[in-house]
């Protein structure tokens, strides 16, 4: 059940160049499931639209939430100046997250690529399957890599060969023969697309989640569309919602 509320910033810092890494304390992580994501309601009125950010991870006794997001626009700047004792306006929690039922008992892919990572780690946390973390970086700046380390296994590629595969994460999964029965990905549409041929040409299920601009968040605006198979029942056309049918989908079943 979603509901809009007044959260406070308990820490924050950069955790790579224009990504930061934030705290807050709210009651919508008692709730908060792995892959879904909140809206952030910037202060500055003349930005009039909330920021659809992933949940990164939940504390222990579920009283916070964490966000890395990384610096897009005039609402994320200002997210960034937020210092420990603010006030902040949230939305949530939104979206389906990942069906973890889907990876039990069998040998999981979590794939992250850019600001698709910080999904992965709550993830990475609460999935006990057999699981296996590759994520995809630009150069050396590896944020969130030693937390992930906490859960999994992590393969590392990055686009300029600093550290790991020189490439993508297929790439990574090629490089180090690596299998498994079922994939959760998050991250850039061309990353995404690749994991879908990747997950046909094995014939394994994937489950994506999608990063595209939403404007309302809740389903209204069908701003945030992406081509399906089925039918759907709200605009009886052959798409999805992606920040309310999504953003996880079943690979398979979204046209990208």
């Amino acid at each position: 059940m979603k509901q809009k509320q007044n959260a406070t910033v308990l820490s924050q810092r950069e955790a790579a160049p224009q990504i930061f890494d934030m705290w807050i304390r709210t009651s919508l992580a008692e709730q908060a499931k792995p892959g879904q994501f909140i809206c952030i309601y910037p202060k500055d009125k003349s930005t009039l639209l909330p920021r659809p950010i992933s949940i990164c991870e939940v504390n222990e006794d579920k009283t916070a939430l964490r966000v890395v997001y990384r610096i897009a626009g005039q609402g994320t700047a200002e997210f960034s100046s937020y210092k420990a004792g603010d006030e902040v306006a949230v939305l949530g929690t939104l979206g389906n997250g990942f069906p973890l039922e889907e990876g039990k008992d069998k040998k999981v892919f979590l794939i992250g690529g850019g600001i698709g990572i910080p999904p992965m780690l709550q993830l990475a946390k609460e999935l006990t399957a057999d699981k296996q973390v590759i994520v995809g970086y630009r150069d050396d700046k590896l944020f969130l890599k030693e937390d992930l380390e906490q859960y999994s296994k992590v393969y590392i590629a990055t686009e300029d060969g600093s550290v790991g595969t020189k490439g993508n994460v297929c790439d990574a999964i090629a490089a180090n023969a690596l299998e498994a029965d079922v994939i959760f990905a998050c991250g850039p549409m061309p990353m995404l697309r690749a994991i879908k041929r990747l997950a046909a040409e094995r014939q394994i299920k994937a489950y994506i989640s999608l990063e595209e601009h939403m404007a309302c968040g809740v389903g209204a605006c069908l701003g945030c569309v992406v081509k399906t198979k089925e039918v759907d029942h709200h605009s009886h056309v052959h798409n999805a919602r992606i920040c309310t049918d999504g953003p996880v989908f079943e690979a398979e079943e979204v046209d990208i």
